[in-house]
């Protein structure tokens, strides 16, 4: 069989296919026995409408690799934040055109510049406080005029 870890690095975050769903901490502990395997997630907000999607995707991937019980349990607390996010996710968010949130834990406090994901410049602007999700909001860059979305600390 399949490392359990690695079967579940290869399910992608329905919203944004790029970064998989153990990269964006919302895989949060996974406990094999004889019987199965037990995976814990925590939604990256209440009410998210992809854990559905997610939630299938990760048991599907896991009975295609083989473990035959399957059981998720959904930890709220402590709530997701984005510091659990990996720094390789953060650049494949970059790369994929998506602002990662900055790391609150390094400072204590989020700071307000934006770096632009095209061209790197912090001369951005926020446009609307509403992406195409709940966690991003959306920004414009000042210098190469391009519309992108940033991840909203949480």
């Amino acid at each position: 069989m399949v490392n359990v870890w690695d079967c579940l690095r290869s399910v992608p975050d329905p919203e944004i296919p790029v970064v998989d769903v153990v990269s964006m901490g919302i895989v949060r502990e996974v406990e094999e026995s004889p019987d199965g395997v037990k995976v814990t997630i925590t939604p990256t907000y209440s009410g998210c409408p992809a854990m559905s999607e997610i939630e299938a995707s990760i048991r599907a991937a896991l009975h295609e690799a083989g473990y035959a019980q399957v059981e998720l349990k959904t930890q709220i607390a402590p709530a997701w934040t984005t510091d659990w996010i990996t720094d390789e996710a953060c650049e494949q968010l970059r790369s994929y055109g998506i602002a990662p949130p900055e790391r609150r834990y390094a400072s204590g406090v989020a700071g307000n510049s934006v770096a632009c994901p095209f061209c790197a410049s912090e001369e951005t602007r926020l446009q609307s406080e509403f992406g195409s999700t709940l966690c991003k909001a959306l920004h414009v860059c000042n210098d190469c005029r391009q519309p992108f979305e940033r991840f909203k600390c949480i």
